[in-house]
């Protein structure tokens, strides 16, 4: 993780769970990190929180990654002051208990705009800034097992939310190819995660199945950031143990 001393990592949904922990694990190794989410006061609470010679290594920016212009405005921000984007997470995600069968139009656009549509804008804007600066950088985008097999729990199938993860896969694909085209250095990881406890999935679901940590991810991430120049680790899926029972303390 050395070389990372100093570069630029973007977050997205930085406000919680998965995000919020990738953020906290990448200051702790003096990585600078942006962190791009709707919830400012969240952020600004992780960046409190922690340790006062770390603070100045985060910068919260209040950005729906859902509309372009919030996207664009923050790459213009981080370009002005920060000068270089080395690492992109793209972690923020949004399921809907709507059926599709039933759902709105406005509904479903709302998923494949922020799962879909926001980060192609963010890897577009990130490997422009990557390629002007010549950074052998790292894109992560987070999936989940659900783009890998469709399920439905208590009669919710979470609307496109499996459908965009299926395509955040084949957009990583698209851009290991087109980066393999123009012999670029930047690497491409898809992670899947199963059942993480966060705030996304229905409280409920953590008393019926078995379940992850989000360290549990941003360890994931770690790791394949300390993998050497000629390693890609393309794909990760990180699931909990069937038969792990966790202790009352840890629930």
């Amino acid at each position: 993780m050395e070389r990372w001393i100093n570069k630029v990592a973007v977050i997205t949904g930085a406000s919680s769970g998965i995000g919020a922990t990738i953020v906290k694990a990448l200051v702790k190794k003096n990585v600078k990190v942006v962190g791009l989410a709707r919830r400012l006061e969240n952020m600004e609470k992780i960046k409190n929180d922690l340790n006062n010679d770390k603070r100045d290594l985060f910068f919260p920016i209040k950005c729906d990654v859902s509309k372009e212009e919030d996207i664009l405005n923050s790459f213009k921000w981080i370009e002005e002051n920060l000068k270089s984007v080395d690492i992109l997470v793209n972690n923020a995600a949004l399921g809907t208990k709507y059926l599709c069968i039933e759902s709105s139009t406005e509904n479903i656009r709302n998923v494949v705009d922020l799962n879909l549509i926001g980060p192609t804008i963010c890897i577009r804007e990130t490997i422009r800034i990557m390629k002007e600066k010549n950074s052998p950088g790292h894109i992560f985008n987070i999936a989940s097992i659900l783009g890998q097999n469709i399920q439905i729990f208590h009669g919710i199938t979470f609307n496109l939310y499996g459908p965009t993860k299926f395509a955040l896969k084949a957009i990583s694909d698209v851009i290991e190819l087109e980066l393999e085209s123009i012999k670029s250095p930047i690497k491409v990881t898809t992670i899947y995660p199963g059942l993480v406890k966060t705030e996304m999935p229905p409280p409920i679901a953590f008393k019926v199945f078995p379940y992850l940590d989000a360290d549990d991810i941003s360890d994931a991430v770690l790791y394949a950031l300390s993998t050497p120049p000629h390693v890609q680790i393309k794909e990760l899926t990180i699931t909990p143990l069937q038969t792990y029972q966790r202790e009352e303390n840890e629930q």
